[in-house]
């Protein structure tokens, strides 16, 4: 940690074998746990809590203020998990008033140039790839990918599993466990690929085909759709979440792309 170049307020709390890279600017109310690596002219500001094992490559900008308007310089923080790396540029605000925290969970791969913005909560074991930006309140569930240079509308959801290809624009929720694509950005499918490399058995996977094909290829609207699947889906975990993803749905899920967009 001695490193005669770099910059550690000391209000800082940093674990003693964490290694920090020279010219590197680190502000008081900021936390760092054991075993990570803090690249050289990365700053990292107030209300930064990092935990263990992560890598923070060159230029990123951790927990500053939030590009918000309504922002009165609230106590927020911005939470980084165990085991995440953040590559270079990238930039993480910290929350305002309304959640009062910004959050990206344990093992994500955020790649280079990307921005998290204000309020945001992104699930474990996400991958961002270079130049995906999420705006303000958004929230993403585990083992999301984000193709490059996607862009999230604030205030959306997107559920665990899902894989949105690169350069798409997402403006409305995206469910749990499909891909999308297109535009205006629609489902092509379940993720398929990604649930067999977690796990999932094909009797798992086919049931949540089942599920879309309800949802997304019988022409009924999201609320016939959602009665059939409880009517007619066997109760699973998967059922339930994708049920329960679609009734907290506040910007309304996207569409089909065989349905009228």
């Amino acid at each position: 940690m001695n490193q005669p170049l770099a910059y550690v307020h000391p209000g800082a709390k940093i674990a003693k074998n964490v290694v920090i890279e020279p010219f590197t600017t680190i502000h008081s109310n900021v936390v760092i746990g054991e075993g990570t690596w803090i690249g050289s002219n990365v700053t990292i500001m107030e209300g930064a809590r990092i935990g263990k094992n992560c890598n923070i490559f060159p230029g990123a900008v951790i927990s500053a203020i939030p590009q918000d308007l309504k922002f009165n310089d609230e106590d927020t923080t911005a939470e980084i998990g165990d085991g995440t790396t953040i590559r270079e540029y990238v930039t993480i605000n910290r929350g305002t008033a309304d959640r009062g925290k910004t959050v990206v969970g344990k093992n994500c791969w955020i790649m280079a140039y990307c921005h998290i913005a204000h309020d945001c909560i992104v699930g474990d074991n996400c991958i961002f790839s270079n130049n995906s930006t999420l705006a303000g309140h958004i929230t993403v569930g585990d083992h999301v990918v984000l193709a490059g240079m996607t862009a999230v509308h604030q205030f959306c959801m997107i559920g665990n599993h899902a894989f949105v290809t690169g350069g798409s624009l997402v403006r409305k929720d995206v469910p749990p466990y499909v891909k999308a694509a297109r535009e205006p950005l629609s489902y092509v499918g379940i993720n398929s690929i990604g649930l067999r490399r977690r796990g999932f058995t094909p009797e798992k996977i086919k049931e949540i085909q089942n599920i879309f094909r309800i949802l997304y290829q019988k022409n009924y609207n999201n609320t016939q759709a959602a009665e059939i699947i409880e009517a007619e889906m066997e109760a699973t975990p998967e059922r339930d979440e994708i049920l329960q993803f679609i009734k907290n749905s506040k910007r309304g899920i996207m569409k089909g792309y065989f349905s009228n967009n």
